[in-house]
């Protein structure tokens, strides 16, 4: 998975695995950028491979997103990421 330094806050683009090997370096990622901006924009448009780890981490940035009232959008879905959402039938 590689994040790049010049991305601007308010965006995220994921790639590579998301995957239980690295839900806890996103996780801190993910946090840190939602205190940064009051709406994040998470891109999984390259997200090779993903499990239900990754699930519960997008589930996780989702609801602190809500608890501080600040808005979190998942955008372009790898095909990856779309099959496990429609298998989990998450929307």
């Amino acid at each position: 998975m590689s994040l790049s330094p010049t991305q601007p806050p308010n965006m995220l683009f994921i790639e590579g695995d998301l995957t239980i090997r690295r839900v806890q370096e996103m996780k801190d990622v993910i946090l840190a950028r939602l205190a940064q901006s009051q709406a994040l924009e998470v891109d999984l448009a390259g997200v090779t491979e993903i499990d239900t780890a990754g699930i519960q981490l997008l589930l996780m940035a989702r609801r602190a997103a809500q608890a501080s009232r600040k808005e979190l959008r998942l955008v372009a879905h790898s095909h990856a990421v779309a099959a496990l959402f429609d298998l989990l039938r998450i929307h």
